[in-house]
């Protein structure tokens, strides 16, 4: 038990030793996104609010070329981006995939523009596909963790008996292939590469070199160990054992939470968290099969886990609060964000899977001691738990998607440049996001001087959700610029948009563009 100890405190000296702080946001851009330049920058920086590692940047000339020669560097908390010597005149795009220290790609695009604009776009979002391979992953990571892992433990620490240990081994097999997968889509996403590049050795190397990398080799090696540990009788305990302890230490090395300052804090909360939901989950296959057919060793198991599992439900109802806290920072957050609807969607959950434990232990429980008809209930719920807990994994994966509120800054407007021979119209939409948006409208002519209009109309449709056009009048401010302020852009979607300039009392110059608009 000495050595047992001891590895277990230098793994976790291991993982609470990382440096890492929080999720990567662009705070500044050198030129100002939507710039007009007369000629062209030596070179873009890109400023984040803490230190991140270049994935793929790519550069998009004013005449819509992918060019490779621009040079890429980093420093800390920014990114240098040299421009080629022979960039010609147009809007150039920045699209950038960035690293941040939680192990998660941060990504978007810049635009700029050296002279008269062109219709430059920037390059295509993600596959879908890729998102959906690196979600099913993410589950089955949590079904290896929690319930392969958990299962194992329960067997070998409070079961004493390998009973019903059919779907940990399975959880286990599904969880190791997870972990494989994982790295491979993690690379994959980091780079922005199509899934056909699984083949090459580039998205794995990557992977390996970020902090989540080390935490799925920690994964994948406690399951392994579980695996052990359930097919062997030397050294199973101990075995188990460290298997548990690296469900909490895989989580703790990586992620948003673990990475959420003070670290001291957030840490051992996620630590303690994994270790809690670990035992509670891991528990109830077997569980489940113990009480369908129950023997005179049952009830000494059932009561000895409802024992343990009180402590445990406190600490993840300790650690749980804690974590939401520096997550969210504000409680309106919780239903004003994705990642606090994915929260509260949890806590749902979780309140039903409470009650049922609350049934379990001071109703079913009871009954199987006195030996009543209590014995199908009581499978029933416990299956009913194992439903609900499944469907607790598959929502907390969609986290991997969506940054913690604490993370998020006020971001450079979407920027947008309409043109025509009469006129040319620079349109800046702020956050560009569904929801409220602000929007300011530079007029000028065709040669880039100010336009003196009377009146300017913004309209905005989005025929695919339903959306017929919507006007909105703007003001002219004391800045200049015409402002259309508190515009609402309840979906995302390619918005259709039009701006009539109303010049003269018989002119009207009308220009039409597509504005992407993007989830919050």
């Amino acid at each position: 038990m000495r050595l047992l100890a001891a590895l277990a405190t230098l793994l976790l000296v291991a993982g609470f030793a990382s440096g890492a702080s929080a999720h990567a946001a662009l705070v500044a851009v050198e030129p100002a996104n939507g710039s007009m330049l007369a000629t062209a920058p030596k070179a873009v920086e890109l400023r984040f609010n803490e230190p991140v590692t270049p994935g793929a940047i790519r550069l998009i000339d004013g005449k819509g070329r992918a060019r490779d020669d621009a040079r890429v560097s980093a420093s800390g908390e920014t990114i240098s981006v040299a421009m080629p010597a022979d960039l010609p005149e147009g809007t150039a795009v920045v699209s950038y995939r960035v690293i941040s220290q939680d192990g998660h790609p941060v990504t978007g695009s810049v635009i700029f523009s050296v002279g008269m604009p062109t219709a430059t776009k920037p390059p295509a979002a993600a596959d879908a596909g890729l998102n959906a391979l690196i979600w099913l992953t993410r589950v089955g990571l949590y079904i290896g963790l929690f319930v392969g892992v958990g299962g194992v433990f329960f067997a070998r620490w409070v079961a004493w008996s390998t009973t019903g240990m059919a779907v940990p081994r399975m959880a286990l097999a599904v969880g190791l292939a997870s972990a494989v997968a994982s790295v491979g889509a993690l690379g994959l996403d980091l780079l922005g590469q199509p899934l056909s590049a699984l083949a090459t050795a580039g998205p794995w190397k990557v992977a390996f070199a970020t902090s989540a990398g080390p935490a799925l080799l920690v994964a994948f090696a406690a399951m392994l160990l579980a695996y052990l540990a359930l097919c062997s009788a030397w050294f199973a305990r101990a075995f188990a054992m460290i298997a548990f302890i690296g469900v909490g230490l895989s989580l703790a090395m990586t992620g948003h939470a673990a990475t959420a300052p003070p670290e001291a804090l957030t840490r051992p909360a996620i630590f303690l968290h994994g270790l809690g939901v670990a035992f509670w989950v891991g528990a109830l296959a077997p569980l489940g099969v113990l009480v369908s057919k129950p023997t005179m060793a049952t009830l000494p198991i059932v009561n000895r886990f409802s024992r343990i599992a009180a402590l445990a439900v406190g600490v993840l109802a300790l650690t749980g609060l804690a974590l939401a806290i520096v997550q969210l920072e504000r409680p309106e957050a919780l239903v004003g964000t994705r990642y606090g609807l994915i929260l509260s969607t949890k806590l749902v959950l979780v309140t039903g899977l409470l009650a049922l434990a609350a049934l379990n232990r001071f109703r079913l429980t009871p009954a199987l001691a006195r030996n009543e008809t209590g014995t199908p209930a009581l499978r029933r719920s416990i299956l009913l738990e194992g439903a609900i807990a499944l469907a607790i994994l598959a929502v907390v994966a969609g986290w991997r998607f969506t940054p913690p509120p604490r993370t998020i800054v006020p971001e450079t407007p979407l920027a947008i440049h309409i043109h025509s021979d009469k006129a040319m119209f620079q349109v800046l939409v702020s956050p560009g996001k569904a929801g409220a948006n602000d929007v300011v409208l530079q007029l000028m002519t065709g040669e880039a001087t100010p336009l003196a209009a009377k009146e300017a109309t913004l309209t905005l449709s989005l025929p695919e959700r339903g959306i017929e056009p919507v006007e909105r009048k703007a003001s002219l401010e004391p800045d200049g610029y015409w402002h259309v302020r508190k515009v609402e852009l309840p979906f995302a979607g390619r918005w259709h948009m039009r701006i009539d300039a109303l010049v003269t009392d018989f002119e009207q110059i009308t220009l039409e563009d597509e504005l992407d608009v993007t989830e919050r």
